[in-house]
């Protein structure tokens, strides 16, 4: 199975964190982006960055940054969108996307995805994991998406769309259902009291 082109999804406002890039902040010695990227450029054919705004503060990473394509922060799908639109040009047929705020996710985030996916015609599947109350919760910016779905992506974004489930469970996704251990591989730091016990978790 081809790998696909992998996509950091780093638009979001850090409103928690008092704004800024949380990707950027230090985890360990080294910045929260920099870890997502050593986990997730080995599963794929390619890597670029999703965020808004001056691209420069990402040189030093050395991949292309990719802004959303539609106005307004919409939420993660813009990014997912713009990562499409980025890997139709590379003539890749999928996309997995990654948050830039989340630095332990599964080292096989990719073939796990890529299996869940098998026997469908556009591959569509989000990332869970097991909870005992809901039976088992997406992780939205973790999935597998196909260029195939971008214009159709498109419409339902112009069309006021912003909920990642709805788009998903609309073209039949699927789940692939990662084991929680020690700690949640889902873990995102959204405040600082999350940085605080990411630095235990390193």
């Amino acid at each position: 199975m081809k790998a696909p082109l992998g996509v950091i999804l780093a638009g979001g406002l850090a409103r928690r964190m008092g704004g800024g890039d949380k990707g950027l902040l230090s985890l360990g010695g080294q910045s929260i982006l920099a870890r997502v990227i050593d986990r997730l450029e080995p599963q794929v054919a390619g890597l670029a960055i999703n965020a808004n705004g001056d691209a420069e503060r990402f040189d030093g990473f050395g991949l292309p940054v990719l802004p959303d394509s539609i106005d307004g922060f919409v939420g993660p799908l813009a990014g997912v969108l713009a990562g499409l639109d980025w890997a139709a040009e590379q003539g890749a047929d999928s996309i997995v996307t990654a948050a830039a705020d989340t630095p332990f996710f599964p080292a096989d985030l990719v073939p796990q995805l890529q299996l869940a996916g098998e026997g469908m015609e556009h591959p569509l599947v989000l990332a869970a994991t097991p909870d005992p109350e809901k039976g088992q919760v997406r992780h939205p910016t973790f999935g597998l998406w196909p260029v195939a779905l971008r214009d159709d992506l498109r419409a339902a974004l112009e069309g006021g769309l912003r909920k990642v489930v709805l788009w998903t469970d609309r073209h039949g996704g699927r789940e692939a259902v990662f084991p929680v251990g020690r700690i949640d591989p889902f873990f995102n730091v959204n405040t600082p009291e999350d940085l605080a016990r990411a630095e235990e978790m390193v």
